[in-house]
Order: structure tokens, then sequence, then C-alpha cells
């Protein structure tokens, strides 16, 4: 009998497996979508600007929204998303908003007009808020541990491909007309179905989550992430806004190029988030983040200092290296330190702070571009700033080796 039972437990176990080997790639599928959102249409700025900017005298405002203003909307409902999804549940929630996400997506085909675009920009920023935020939390529910932090770092990855893959064909798409890169956004219809057949919803009963419910949230981690992400994700999104800026200033005008520059620094995400498991062992969270943060700051300066496009490529490619690092070594410390019931909550939180810093990033190049006096020098400020916080991390850090030792 005991073998029998040994048999069945082993066989049940191999199932559950398999079973979250698929659930793992609906749910990283579903993650690429938030890239998605985003560096598709940053490359078809100019061309945006060119069509709309004679006939709208709000022009330099409105077309910027077009790309950060989905952002604004995703910071502003992924704590209602967070609620949601720890009220009704996660798997309905994530259904529905990647419909939403698909038909809002591909809405401005069919627009004439730039507040209509920015308008439906930011209804789609709110189905987008709910598909990160339950995709980060369903991989929280299914997985702990090591598997968890596996998980974490496959998003990661595949997220960086989807970003650079997507930045380059909506570059080279643009070049023919700016509404083409939309038509991208039905794609995400293909992975509905699999979402309806593969993903559960977590047991709300179970012994293992009664037991982490009755812990309380860890609010200093959950702080602390909260600031680095914020801060990261304003020089992360120099990237594809002010890059393509900057690379006109060199004469630079093609969108396919622009989009392979900045989509060098999306695809050089992958080498951070391939090695953020090693540093993560040797160099623990705090060394992680000193090295993500010299990674922005080198990468931010070279920017500042290229006179040609193979020095903006150097520049972008370190700078996507950083960026590779930033969210899963904030995501994991984050994950940790909530409970069952405010898992939703809490990385709604995260998201938010996420896509406020995407938001905020141009405001606060516009903001220092007044005081520094133009462009280069307003991002060799924020380099600066990146180096500081680098600093203060690697103190935190060394303390930190010193009170163990």
């Amino acid at each position: 009998m005991t073998t029998v039972n040994a048999a069945t437990n082993l066989s049940t176990a191999d199932t559950r497996q398999a079973s979250g080997r698929r659930e793992g790639v609906v749910l990283i599928l579903g993650s690429s979508l938030t890239i998605m959102g985003a560096v598709m249409i940053a490359p078809i700025l100019p061309k945006l600007g060119a069509e709309f900017g004679p006939l709208n005298p709000h022009a330099d405002l409105l077309v910027p929204l077009a790309v950060t203003g989905p952002a604004l909307a995703i910071a502003l409902c992924a704590p209602l998303a967070g609620w949601l999804a720890d009220r009704i549940g996660r798997k309905a929630l994530l259904v529905i908003a990647t419909l939403l996400y698909a038909l809002l997506g591909v809405t401005p085909v069919i627009l004439g007009d730039l507040q209509s675009i920015v308008v439906v920009r930011l209804l789609f920023g709110c189905a987008e808020a709910a598909v990160m935020t339950c995709c980060s939390t369903l991989i929280a529910d299914y997985w702990h541990g090591g598997e968890r932090l596996r998980y974490i770092n496959r998003q990661m990855v595949t997220i960086g491909l989807v970003g650079a893959l997507f930045f380059v064909v909506g570059g080279a798409l643009g070049e023919y007309s700016w509404r083409l890169p939309f038509l991208l956004y039905l794609l995400p219809l293909l992975l509905v179905p699999a979402m309806l057949k593969v993903l559960w919803e977590p047991a709300r009963s179970q012994p293992s989550t009664v037991a982490q419910d009755a812990e309380r949230v860890a609010v200093w981690p959950l702080v602390l992430g909260y600031l680095l992400i914020f801060g990261g994700m304003v020089l992360t999104f120099i990237a594809p806004v002010q890059v393509p800026i900057l690379l006109v200033q060199l004469g630079i005008t093609s969108s396919t190029l622009m989009g392979l520059a900045a989509g060098l620094s999306l695809i050089s995400t992958l080498g951070g988030s391939l090695a953020w498991p090693l540093l993560r062992r040797t160099l623990k969270g705090a060394g992680t983040n000193t090295v993500l943060l010299l990674l922005f700051a080198l990468g931010l300066w070279l920017l500042t200092r290229a006179q040609s496009y193979n020095e903006v490529a150097l520049a972008m490619v370190l700078h996507g290296l950083g960026a590779g690092l930033l969210v899963p070594n904030v995501m994991a410390p984050v994950m940790e330190a909530l409970t069952a019931r405010t898992r939703g909550r809490g990385l709604g939180g995260l998201t938010a702070c996420l896509y406020l810093g995407q938001f905020v990033s141009p405001l606060v190049v516009a903001a220092l571009v007044v005081y520094a006096g133009d462009l280069r020098h307003a991002i060799q400020w924020l380099a600066c700033a990146s180096l500081a916080a680098a600093v203060l991390w690697g103190v935190a850090g060394v303390s930190r080796l010193r009170s163990v030792i």
C-alpha cells in the first residue's frame, strides 16, 4: 500500500510540474504584452508629429503622450487592478484585460485626430495595468522560493526579447505608415484561449496560504522596492523617448535606425536578466543594485558624449544591461515581503511605481533641460544622480556584510 501511495504522489507531483511549465509559458508571454505597450510606437513619434503637428497647436505635448500616456493610466489603475485581483480573482480579470488590451491597442488605426488617439491610449493603459498585475501576482501564487526566482528571471528574459523584436518591427512598419505598428496589438488575441485552458485560480483556503496570511507585510523592503523601481524606470525610459531626439540631432532620421538603437537597449536587458541570478547569489540584493545603477550611470554618460551612431549603440548596450537587472532584483524581495492576501495590492503598487516612473521620465528630463540648458546636460545630471544612488547602495551592502561577519 505504501508503494502504491508513493507512486500516486510521485505521479501527482510530475503532473503538477508539467502543468506548471505550461502555466509559466502563458504567464511569461502575457507579461511580455506590457513591453509591447510602448516600444512598438516609440519609433513613429517623428511621423506622428509630422502628420498632426501642423493641425494641432498642442502636438508637442500630445505626441509624447501617445507613448507615455498609457504609463500614467497604468500608474493610476494598477492599485485598483491589484485590489480587484485580490477580491474577485486573478484569472478572469487577466482574460478580460487581455481582450481589452488588444481591442484598444489596435483602435488608433481607424482614428483621425490626435486627441482621440491619446484618449484611447490612456484606456489601453488601464487594460495593460490589469494584465501586468495579474501575471506577476499569479507567478507569485504558483511558485515559491528558488522556483519563483527562476520564473521571474524567465519573465524578464522574455520581456527583453519581445521588446527588442517589436521595437525593430514597429520601426520597420513605421517606415511605411505610422498606423501599421498598431495592428500588431491584435496578436495578444492568440493568447486568450491558452489563458482560459491552462491557468487556474489559486485556492484561498490552503494551509500554506493561511500561514502566510498570519505574517505581517515587511514594510521597509516594500518601500525601498517602490522607490528603486520608480527611479530606475525614470532612467530606463530615457532610451525609447530621448534617444530618437539625440539621433535626429546627429542627423539620423530613419525610424528603422531609431528602433534599432533603442532596441539594442532592450535586447541588452537579456544580458542583465541572464546575469542576475549569479550576481544576486554573489553580491546579494544591495550589491546587485549597486551594479545596475553604475551601469545606468555609465550608459547615460556615454550617451551624452556620443558623436556617432556606433557610440550611441554602445551606450544603449550598457544602459540595457542595467535595466535588465532592475526589475527582477526589485520584484523578488517585494514578492517575499507580501502575504498571500496582500499580494495583488502590493504588486499593483509596484506596477504603479514602475509605470509612474516611465510617465514622469520625459517630464523630469524636460524640467532638467530648463536648468541644465540642453538635453545632453540634463541626461548627464541624471547619470550623476544614478552614480550617487549606486554609492549609497554600495555603502549599505558593505555595512550589512560587516554586520553579518
